[in-house]
């Protein structure tokens, strides 16, 4: 059995969930917060079989694609003042661990 944590951007969590609901795995959600732009994630994390790993990752893949995004940024002069310019940044994909399990039980 392997324990998959999915990291996926708010953005893509509920179509992540719905697919992975319809492909019949059964998962928990929890918000988490990025570090790098700050920005709201979803980690989900799921129980399955070996077998079915591949599939899994496949499933969460198909929902949670890379895209480009303009974010604004700040720069500073060193004499007091900041300028903004728009930074493109790649968000959205999925960062996935796969963990062995080395005991399950549903009480």
């Amino acid at each position: 059995m392997k324990l998959i944590l999915a990291i996926v951007s708010n953005d893509d969590a509920s179509a992540v969930s719905s697919a992975l609901t319809k492909n019949g795995f059964y998962m928990t959600r929890l918000a988490t917060t990025g570090g790098f732009l700050r920005a709201g994630n979803t980690t989900i994390i799921i129980g399955t079989e070996d077998e079915l790993v591949d599939k899994c990752i496949e499933v969460i893949g198909s929902e949670a694609e890379r895209r480009t995004e303009m974010v604004p940024s700040t720069a500073s002069y060193d004499i007091g003042r900041y300028a903004s310019f728009p930074v493109e940044v790649q968000i959205g994909g999925a960062t996935i661990f796969v963990l062995d399990v080395e005991q399950f039980k549903k009480l």
